[in-house]
């Protein structure tokens, strides 16, 4: 392997998708992403439990965000607003990196088993969401009604976001969406 470099996990993370490019999710292994990073398997390993996991490293950071955000939102805004808040204050992850975000939606649309494991994400989201707003003192359905919806406009809004070739700031995409998704009454 030569000499230790740093940043072995942003290492990873660049290797692994430039081969999922070149060759496909399906035809990169674990290995391959390890060589091309200059690392050893093990090493990947020990940063990421399988290949799907580079795809997702970042979820658990964007749901401890909306998190934190929705208990710090202000105590007048509604349980669904004060998700929003949560939702776009994890999705400001995502604003200095839309290419990557791009091609990983790609390589995410054309892996049935990828698409699986975003869905989970998501209500992984819906989750964090919820148990914020209860502590915030949000009954139930409430609380589920307003997580859920909030995580519904995310997505929708994070579809628009990555087919845009010049990208609104990703908070205007929730700001848009939530603002439809208020019209459909």
């Amino acid at each position: 392997m030569g000499r230790w470099k740093p940043d072995a996990r942003g290492r990873m993370l660049g290797a692994a998708m430039e081969l999922f490019a070149e060759r496909g999710y399906e035809q990169t292994t674990a290995g391959d992403i390890a060589e091309r990073a200059g690392v050893t398997e093990r090493t990947f390993f020990r940063h990421f439990a399988d290949k799907r996991e580079v795809l997702f490293d970042s979820s658990g950071t964007m749901q401890r965000m909306a998190h934190d955000a929705i208990l710090a939102a202000p105590d007048d805004l509604s349980p669904l607003d004060a998700a929003l808040v949560g939702m776009v204050a994890g999705g400001g992850l995502l604003e200095d990196i839309h290419d990557h975000a791009v091609h990983r939606s790609r390589i995410i649309a054309a892996n049935q088993p990828l698409q699986e494991r975003e869905l989970l994400k998501l209500a992984s989201m819906v989750d964090a969401t919820a148990e914020a707003l209860r502590t915030r003192g949000v009954p139930e359905p409430t609380a589920s009604l307003a997580a859920h919806s909030a995580v519904t406009v995310f997505h929708v809004a994070f579809a628009h976001w990555v087919s845009a070739p010049t990208p609104p700031p990703f908070a205007t995409c929730i700001t848009e969406t939530a603002a439809a998704l208020r019209a459909l009454r």
